[in-house]
């Protein structure tokens, strides 16, 4: 596993406390973790682990962990 998935599983491992086997298919408001305060705290330890500022559209059209995969892929992060 890369160093870029490592952190990006951990990030929504630690902010949803959820396994590493039910991320491919996690999606917003799909538990009831993942709601809208969820969703900011995840989009700060994405930043911050990443060192990057996510735009607003980015932030907004970040709707699933593999969306989100995609999305970061605009920043340089590659998985």
């Amino acid at each position: 596993m890369s160093e870029n998935l490592t952190k990006y599983n951990d990030a929504f491992c630690r902010t949803f406390l959820v396994t590493a086997e039910q991320l491919p298919d996690l999606q917003y408001q799909g538990i009831e973790a993942w709601d809208s305060v969820g969703h900011m705290t995840l989009m700060g330890v994405l930043e911050e682990a990443f060192d990057i500022m996510l735009d607003p559209d980015d932030v907004i059209g970040f709707s699933s962990y593999a969306k989100g995969m995609e999305i970061l892929g605009k920043y340089g992060i590659t998985f």
